[in-house]
Formats: C-alpha cells, sequence, structure tokens
C-alpha cells in the first residue's frame, strides 16, 4: 500500500510542476557536441598541443576575481564565461596552445 501511495504522490508531483514531464526532452546546455569538444581538450592537452583549461581558470581568476560560469573549446580557442565578484559576466576567449587571453577582461 505504501508503494502504491509513493508512486500516487510521485506521479502528481510531477504533473504539477512546470516543466517536469519534458525536462527529459531538453536539449543539452552545453551543445550537441560537447563531449567531442571535450575528448578533443583531453587529448590536446595529454599530447602537449594544449593548456589545461584549468591553468587558463587559474589565470583568469588571478586577473579577474570571481568564478567560471562554464568553459569550453571552440576551435582553437577555449571560450570561458566568469562571473566577476563585481557582477559583470565575461567572456574570455583564449589561445588554447598558448594561455594567451585574446580578448575579455
Amino acid at each position: 500500500m505504501k508503494t502504491i501511495r509513493a508512486i500516487i504522490v510521485a506521479a502528481a508531483l510531477a504533473a504539477a510542476l512546470p516543466g517536469a514531464a519534458s525536462a527529459q526532452h531538453r536539449p543539452d546546455s552545453l551543445g550537441a557536441d560537447w563531449r567531442a569538444q571535450s575528448d578533443q581538450a583531453r587529448g590536446g592537452v595529454q599530447s602537449g598541443q594544449l593548456v589545461p583549461l584549468s591553468r587558463v581558470i587559474d589565470m583568469i581568476g588571478r586577473r579577474v576575481p570571481g568564478r567560471v560560469l562554464d568553459a569550453g573549446l571552440e576551435g582553437s580557442n577555449y571560450r570561458v564565461r566568469w562571473a566577476a565578484a563585481d557582477g559583470r559576466r565575461i567572456d574570455f576567449i583564449v589561445d588554447a596552445r598558448t594561455g594567451q587571453i585574446i580578448s575579455g577582461g
């Protein structure tokens, strides 16, 4: 009886929450090819061709206090979305091979 009650409650909650039923069908917020980009970045770092993203994030953090919102490899550059401590949102473009900031901040 408790199992049936739990199923009914769960179904009622799912129906009451807006968008809960469609949450499984939302597109990936990171983009459809995020896994391939992640694999490419990992391979580049392991082969010594790319600077580790963690090093880039540390460098940005020393320059502009705040936190990373998201980051990823786009072509031959890293894109780092940053929430500065003063409330600004900054998009950094960083050369993934050299670690040099191309734009942002």
